[in-house]
């Protein structure tokens, strides 16, 4: 596990600014309107839950291959986060406070993931024994 490396996963900063930006815009999707429950707002729940836990997960495995390819799915769906509140900012879905908070948890969570996906890609890879 590469927890030896870096630490516990709840000890990552990458993780705890991605655990608060998902719960921020879980409350943000609930001010979406109804019509947009089962479309924008789900999409943007499921997206944001996706950084945290691809981080978590990615964190427990063995190799840093296989780390980076679970920090580099969560790189994906905090993109596609910025895009969804971006979209929500333009229809009006969220107050623009409300927007720049958002804005700058997604700023701060992408900052340090990609310092933990550098600090993981610097790792020395491990070959296995023949």
């Amino acid at each position: 596990m590469h927890s030896s490396r870096v630490g516990h996963y709840k000890t990552l900063k990458a993780w705890q600014h991605a655990q608060r930006l998902a719960i921020e815009c879980v409350r943000a999707s609930r001010g979406f309107p109804d019509y947009e429950q089962n479309a924008l707002a789900d999409q943007l729940r499921r997206a944001c839950y996706s950084v945290p836990l691809n981080i978590a997960e990615g964190n427990t495995r063995r190799g840093s291959r296989e780390y980076r390819r679970f920090l580099d799915t969560a790189r994906g769906s905090l993109a596609e986060v910025e895009t969804i509140i971006e979209m929500a900012r333009e229809l009006d879905y969220v107050t623009p406070a409300d927007f720049g908070r958002l804005e700058a948890l997604v700023t701060e969570t992408g900052r340090t993931l990609y310092g933990l996906l550098r600090k993981i890609t610097s790792a020395p890879t491990r070959v296995p024994s023949t």
